[in-house]
Order: structure tokens, then sequence, then C-alpha cells
């Protein structure tokens, strides 16, 4: 006779788990704060405006819409036209904030971004949605090659941010920026995670959230609330991990991120929610390389070379790797536990 337990029944995801927030269950978010921090700071500069290719309910500049209507163009699915139009604002003196798709901003108008914004140097902010693996709809809108693609722009100043607080206060940086800048979107509900850490972000700086003797992880965008969650969850095994985290991917903030790196005997783990060709673990690497610095063990958790699935996000980030479950998991075998 069969007297195994029987086996829990599967949950079956719905298609809304395709879109589904990267928020943990129970977490801290806050609703749609880019949107709401650049209504607010457009209300002491006049010289603000926002600009979105038929998607600004879904990247939050609906907030922005509608607290400032003479001031937001709606420019329909024309994203070569968005970028085109951003960089005649910006030669009249304004700071246009022009929002899409990740995957519609650099691959269908990377070359007007190149030659009418970047190469020109002038302040068009570009805030794009959906980045990396944030959707289950497959590569049509997976945008995970973005950051190698504006890395290699020159002149373009380039941000992941980690959270609801980091995207708050990313907002007036930017705008005080004098050059063009590609910042990443996490819209919605956003988990709100770095003001346990007492954090403030800068360009171009890198912060150091937590320290740890055994496992330093370098990560970027929503891989550093990843990280922390990662990081508690080795505690319990004895684990001590450290989590440094780097917004900026450009300007890099090279020192820091090496001097965290020459310490003995600690594992370096680069963590980024990007293809593992052009992003943060290549940008880290080479930098060590320069430094001659050789850390104890070197692992790169990122997105494969490849076209990914379509399906549920949270099915996808385990598939793929960068869920925190699947990091500990790559961390305790690399440690041997």
């Amino acid at each position: 006779m069969n007297t195994a337990p029987p086996e829990a029944p599967k949950v079956r995801l719905k298609t809304s788990a395709m879109i589904a927030s990267i928020a943990a269950e129970g977490q801290r978010t806050t609703p749609a704060p880019f949107g709401h921090a650049l209504a607010a700071l457009a209300e002491s500069r006049p010289d603000i405006v926002g600009l979105s290719a038929d998607l600004a309910k879904y990247t939050d500049l609906h907030i922005f819409s509608q607290r400032h209507p003479e001031r937001f163009f709606q420019m329909g699915m024309a994203e070569q036209v968005l970028m085109g139009a951003a960089a005649g604002l910006a030669h009249e003196g304004f700071v246009p904030f022009a929002t899409t798709y990740a995957v519609f901003a650099t691959r269908r108008a990377y070359d007007f971004m190149h030659q009418a914004i970047s190469e020109e140097g002038l302040p068009v902010k570009i805030c794009a949605a959906l980045p990396g693996l944030t959707t289950g709809y497959g590569p049509s809108h997976q945008a995970c090659e973005d950051l190698a693609l504006m890395r290699a722009m020159p002149g373009m100043t380039v941000i992941d941010p980690c959270d609801a607080l980091e995207i708050e206060q990313a907002v007036p940086a930017i705008a005080a920026h004098a050059g063009p800048v590609y910042m990443r979107l996490l819209r919605g509900q956003v988990p709100r995670v770095l003001d346990e850490y007492g954090y403030r972000f800068e360009i171009g700086k890198a912060r150091l959230l937590r320290d740890g003797r055994d496992v330093l992880i370098v990560s970027t965008g929503l891989m550093t609330m990843r990280a922390l969650e990662v990081a508690s969850a080795l505690a319990a095994d004895q684990v001590d991990v450290g989590v440094l985290h780097v917004p900026t991917l450009k300007p890099f903030d090279e020192a820091t991120i090496v001097e965290a790196c020459r310490r003995e005997g600690r594992l370096v783990v680069v963590a980024e929610n990007h293809t593992v060709i052009g992003g943060l673990g290549e940008a880290v690497g080479a930098a060590l390389l320069r430094s001659r610095v050789m850390p104890a063990g070197f692992v790169h958790v990122g997105l494969p070379d490849a076209y990914l699935d379509a399906g549920a996000l949270p099915t996808l980030h385990d598939r793929y790797g960068i869920s925190c479950a699947a990091m500990g998991t790559r961390i305790r075998s690399e440690l041997g536990r």
C-alpha cells in the first residue's frame, strides 16, 4: 500500500502574474513613485515637460499629466518621434522627461537618442519602464540588453534604481544633471527598502548598505533588493553577506567597487537584472583586472545571453537564477554549504 503523503496541489498562476509586482507578499510599497516625484518637482521647475509614446499610464507619467496637462505631450506609438521631439524641446530650454518601455526606447529609437540627444549633450531624461526581466511577455517586451546598449553611448548617464525611495531621490538629481540620462523605471506598487539603511542617492556613487566577512554582493537595480533578502536568508546559515549597491552604471564608481572587493578571502557576487553581456558584471570584472584585485571567488548572477521565455514572473525569476531562492542556492553551492 502506498503510504506516501499526497502531493500538494500546484498553484496555477494566472496571466496577471506575467506583469506581477516585484514586491514580496507583505512588503512595504509606494504607488507610482516616479510619477509623483516628477509632478512634485515640476511645481518649482516650470522648465520640466513630460512626453509619452502612448504609455503614460504604464510608465506612471499619467500622474504628471493630470497635475500639469499643459506640459504633457502625447506623441503616440512613435518612439523615434518621441526622442526627436524631446531633443527639440531641450534645444528650446526645456528639460524633457521622455517615457516609454525600455525595449522601445533602446531598440526602436537608439539612433535618435544617439544623434539628436547624446551627441548634442542635451538634458533629455529617458525614463524606461519594464527593464530586464520585469515582464513575462517574452522577448518583444523584455529589455535584457538595455544597459549594455546605453553604456556604450558616449555622454549618456545610465541609472538603475533599486526601489521607490531611490526613484524619488533620483528624479530631482537627474533633472539637475546637465546632460542626457537613461534611467530604468520600476512602476506601479514599487517596494521600499533602502530607507532602512539611511540611503541617499547620488549620481555616480556606489553605496555599501551592509558589510559582511564571507560574501560581498555587488548589485544594481531591483537585484539590490534581492541581495538584501539573500543576506538575511544566509545569516541563518552563519554566512555573513555584505551588499554594495551600484545604482549608476555610467559614470562608474570604480574606486569604491575595487576597494570593497580587496578584502582577502571574500567571495564576490555580482547581481544584475540584465544579460551577462555588457552590464554590471563585466564592468566589475574589468575594473578588478585593471586594479589587479583577485577575490577568493567571482560569481556573476544575471540573465543568460538568450531570448527568454514568456510566463509568470516568479517562475521566470527562478528559472533564470535571479530570485532570492536561486541566488541563495548558488552562493551556498559556491561556498560548499
